[in-house]
């Protein structure tokens, strides 16, 4: 079950951060985000408080999480979108992570599948997201979700330099979604 997050969430949501950090400094991961830096404890704070932080359980377990709205980070301005959309017409998933423990389930397919139906229930047909150019895993994800990559952008990005931010993005079809 994927649902809006609520405070008692809080630390589930950083324990995966933190996991994903681990499995990352392992070399388990390849993903490129910094445990000072991104995403961090704070950052799962600041979307609950603007109703933007979404979870998904398994057997009232926290599995995995994302961040879903309408904000398109500043970076997105230098991509060369296939798509040109108005602000009102984008829906963006932001910090998708599964915890590393139930990788390979499902999980982060299901959370983009509501992603999807989410954007489609707010009139949004454009679909948009990033990931570091060098995890290779969610981008096999999501192209095999449909995502394409229209351009990749050299950038400090939340606060984590000389990173390589792959822009993604998707066209829904509104009058498919609505039957």
């Amino acid at each position: 079950m994927i649902r809006k997050a609520t405070m008692q969430d809080i630390d589930a949501v950083a324990q995966i951060y933190e996991a994903v950090h681990d499995a990352e400094e392992a070399g388990a991961l390849c993903i490129g985000w910094d445990r000072s830096v991104y995403p961090v404890r704070q950052t799962a704070l600041a979307a609950l408080a603007r109703e933007d932080l979404f979870v998904e359980e398994e057997e009232g377990a926290v599995v995995a999480a994302a961040i879903i709205n309408q904000t398109q980070v500043p970076e997105y301005a230098l991509c060369p979108w296939e798509y040109p959309a108005q602000e009102n017409e984008v829906m963006v998933l932001h910090t998708l992570v599964v915890d590393p423990r139930c990788s390979g389930r499902g999980y982060g397919t299901a959370f983009v599948a509501f992603y999807e139906e989410y954007a489609g229930a707010h009139g949004c047909a454009y679909l948009r997201m990033d990931t570091q150019e060098m995890n290779r895993g969610a981008r096999r994800l999501y192209a095999g979700l449909g995502y394409r990559e229209p351009g990749i952008v050299p950038c400090v990005f939340n606060g984590i330099p000389d990173v390589r931010l792959v822009c993604l993005e998707k066209k829904l079809d509104l009058a498919t979604q609505a039957q």
